[in-house]
């Protein structure tokens, strides 16, 4: 019961150390598992959809309180070479559907589908292109995107598959915005680009007069040899309805584009992503309806656990109310918590037990030790060295004296003091039944 009173009485006191204690132990767990400041964003070149959308991104995760560093490169290709690298420092990126699979990229995971990536093919206008008969590109002047560039690879593959190899024409490595500046001025013939309708570059060459976009009609065929290829439509005059710029409808080959993160990217960080890309994509465009992307399909890389969350229950409830990382240390900090507060719990409990049997040992001590010397002087050992023993009795009283003992326990104290001058007056002659039996 005294245990249980003190505790009553300085409960205030023991629930600060409890919570300091807790405290010091979920930060010590927590810090650690914070999400960082800064993350690393590979896009693309100049001019390309991965170039132009990056910034975006880099300003709506600002928002959350997170550096992006986006870093340009020459497209899909070394942006999954750069994801690939865990000596890189690079976490996230944009690659073309695809590109990769499962087994070359162990370590990477996709956070979904976010646009479409259409292969555009421009050329000057006199060159005829009669149900795309590429052959017309032998002995031209070709860009075919800088070296890394999912540009690039998605062309010679087409190129290849139409019987037409790299040697029969001149290839020329030039960024979107580039090749568009270089066809505009008549220095190259044709240009492939794989970019996105809101890149201006498109808008432009769709607008020019002695530009013109070639269709595909064959498209079902290459999406059935290439099953991460989709059919789109550019409508009749949608570049420009005053010119009716293009003159007739053209049937495109579109990838789609993945966010691509390594696996061992915060979840918060993916969450703060896919959030992003919610704002970003999910307006409707001439390829996509509204909401349709980000898209939830596993494209040359599996969905992490966050993305497969996210697009079946959206952003979890903390990360609406509160920031970023407030909401992961609160989340982490009930992880924490909850299963010390179940140790502390009955621990609680006990210590009114602990701390009684505690102070009670203190008080029991000196009685085994004044046992001890009633056994001596009921053997009459203690007549031989009365001296002795009295200093015996002095120094247990005085470290009786010297109890600390809450008021709680003054009785016992008070208690064990008398029983010490019935032991000395039983050494000094007095034969009542020894103490310890009564």
């Amino acid at each position: 019961m005294a245990g249980r009173d003190y505790l009553r009485d300085n409960r205030v006191l023991v629930v600060i150390v409890l919570v300091i204690l807790a405290s010091l132990c979920a930060a010590f767990l927590l810090l650690p598992s914070l999400p960082p400041r800064t993350i690393v964003m590979v896009t693309g070149p100049e001019g390309s959809a991965y170039a132009e959308v990056g910034p975006r991104y880099r300003e709506i995760l600002g928002r959350a309180g997170i550096e992006v560093k986006l870093l340009a490169t020459g497209g899909a290709f070394e942006n999954l070479s750069l994801l690939r690298d865990s000596h890189s420092g690079v976490s996230v990126g944009f690659i073309q559907g695809g590109s990769t699979t499962q087994k070359e990229s162990p370590d990477l995971v996709s956070l979904g589908a976010v646009f479409y990536e259409p292969l555009w093919l421009f050329h000057q206008r006199e060159l005829e292109f009669n149900g795309l008969n590429l052959n017309t590109l032998r002995g031209r002047k070709v860009s075919i995107g800088p070296e890394g560039s999912g540009t690039r690879a998605l062309s010679l593959e087409l190129l290849r598959r139409n019987g037409i190899p790299q040697d029969t024409f001149e290839p020329i490595a030039l960024s979107p915005e580039g090749a568009g500046r270089k066809l505009l001025n008549r220095e190259i013939d044709a240009a492939f680009m794989v970019t996105s309708w809101d890149s201006m570059v498109v808008r432009q060459l769709l607008a020019a007069e002695t530009v013109e976009l070639a269709s595909f009609p064959r498209a079902d065929a290459y999406v059935a040899l290439y099953p991460f290829l989709n059919k789109v439509v550019v409508p009749t005059g949608v570049g420009d309805l005053a010119t009716n710029r293009p003159a007739s409808d053209k049937t495109l080959l579109a990838p789609k584009a993945v966010l691509a993160v390594r696996k061992d990217v915060h979840p918060a960080i993916q969450y703060a992503l896919l959030s992003a890309a919610t704002e970003i994509h999910a307006e409707p465009g001439i390829f996509q309806r509204a909401g349709q992307f980000p898209m939830a399909e596993v494209i040359s890389l599996p969905l992490s656990d966050e993305a497969q969350r996210f697009h079946k229950s959206g952003r979890p409830f903390l990360q609406h109310h509160f920031p970023i990382w407030m909401a992961v240390l609160i989340e982490r900090s009930l992880v924490v918590l909850i299963p010390i507060v179940g140790l502390l719990y009955p621990l609680l409990r006990f210590i009114p037990t602990l701390y009684d049997w505690s102070m009670r040992s203190k008080v029991f001590r000196l009685y085994g030790e004044m046992r001890f010397l009633e056994l001596q002087i009921d053997r009459g050992d203690a007549e031989r060295d009365r001296n002795a023993t009295a200093a015996q009795l002095d120094r247990i009283e005085q470290r009786a004296n010297q109890l600390k003992m809450p008021k709680a326990y003054a009785s016992m104290v008070y208690s064990l003091l008398g029983h010490i001058a019935l032991v000395r007056q039983r050494l000094k002659g007095d034969q009542s039944p020894p103490l310890m039996r009564r």
